[in-house]
């Protein structure tokens, strides 16, 4: 008995902890868009809230939008997930200060598909296309190397959310 009552406390003390989080329900916690990539790994396939501000939506279907940081260094696609409630992103929500609640996904690239994606960036630079557009392509591409060789792996992680409902926060 003893026993059980020392694990109740346990729970519940950790549970109280917050850190760079924040609990918006039982089940569910909501992240700054920093603090959530940081502890991204341990949270794919799992609902969370993630707070952004929203720097595009699709104008073709309404079905996905990117959010940023305040400090604009890191941004996460949020797509519509059709269990959910959301029905569009809609192009007013530029500049508005979201939170979104979904399940967190991640997506692989290739270190194949980062060598095809950067001969045909160098393609199009050769053929004459903008050397500013390609410079910065390259540079991401370089800045996926790095991290992948940073972190013995063979592919780049992007994460991304299959929103199930959002907030406005103001």
């Amino acid at each position: 008995m003893k026993q059980f009552f020392l694990f109740a406390v346990l729970v519940f003390v950790f549970s109280c902890s917050g850190g760079n989080k924040k609990q918006v329900d039982s089940t569910v916690v909501a992240y700054e868009l920093e603090n959530l990539l940081a502890v991204a790994d341990q949270n794919v396939d799992n609902t969370v809230t993630v707070i952004g501000i929203v720097t595009h939506t699709c104008k073709h279907s309404g079905k996905r939008c990117f959010i940023e940081s305040e400090s604009q260094e890191t941004s996460l696609r949020a797509e519509i997930d059709p269990e959910g409630e959301i029905e569009l992103f809609t192009p007013e929500l530029i500049g508005s200060t979201l939170a979104i609640t979904g399940i967190l996904k991640e997506h692989h690239l290739s270190e194949e598909y980062i060598d095809e994606w950067e001969s045909s960036v160098n393609q199009i630079e050769q053929e004459g296309g903008s050397h500013e557009a390609c410079a910065a392509e390259l540079n991401n591409i370089n800045d996926m190397r790095k991290w992948m060789e940073e972190n013995g792996k063979d592919y780049f992680i992007i994460y991304y959310l299959n929103g199930l409902k959002y907030e406005v926060v103001e």
